[in-house]
């Protein structure tokens, strides 16, 4: 099994939303950031919308932000918004199946049982998660010349 580009970069976008937190991300930045077509991530940001893990804010100033909490998007969330299908054989698809063994098969059992287990997985990491997991995002990402992610700022010292 292997997820879709679309699944990357939404994750992607979504790491970028979180480590930029409090400022509206634009589109051209994060296409810049990860090396990849603004119109692809405006493909990608529709869906993302609609399942109200990201807001958009039109107009001049406008730009992207997340729907909720990074700590409460799950990787999970992500994956069934982006992925069209998980049928990992024959016997997980709709229509016509012409498996003799379909209904006794213990192939499908398995997988059902691996897929589950799969998405069981993806539910325990939650974006914040993927962003405190690397403390030079803000710097990696170009962000701000800070090496760490959501650092309170430390005061110079008095002269």
């Amino acid at each position: 099994m292997r997820l879709t580009k679309q699944t990357n970069y939404a994750v992607r976008m979504l790491m970028y939303c979180a480590a930029n937190e409090g400022q509206l991300s634009r589109i051209p930045e994060i296409a810049r950031a990860y090396g990849v077509s603004e119109l692809f991530l405006f493909k990608i940001l529709q869906p993302l919308n609609k399942a109200g893990l990201v807001e958009t804010v039109r107009g001049r100033n406008g730009g992207v932000r997340l729907g909720k909490p990074a700590t409460e998007i799950s990787l999970f969330d992500v994956v069934k918004v982006t992925e069209d299908s998980f049928a990992m054989a024959e016997c997980f698809e709709d229509g016509a199946i012409e498996c003799p063994l379909v209904d006794s098969c213990g192939l499908n059992s398995a997988l059902r049982k691996a897929l589950n287990a799969f998405f069981d997985v993806l539910t325990e990491y939650s974006i914040d998660d993927l962003v405190k997991a690397r403390p030079q995002i803000n710097f990696l990402l170009g962000l701000t010349g800070e090496h760490d992610y959501r650092k309170p700022a430390v005061p110079a010292p008095a002269a």
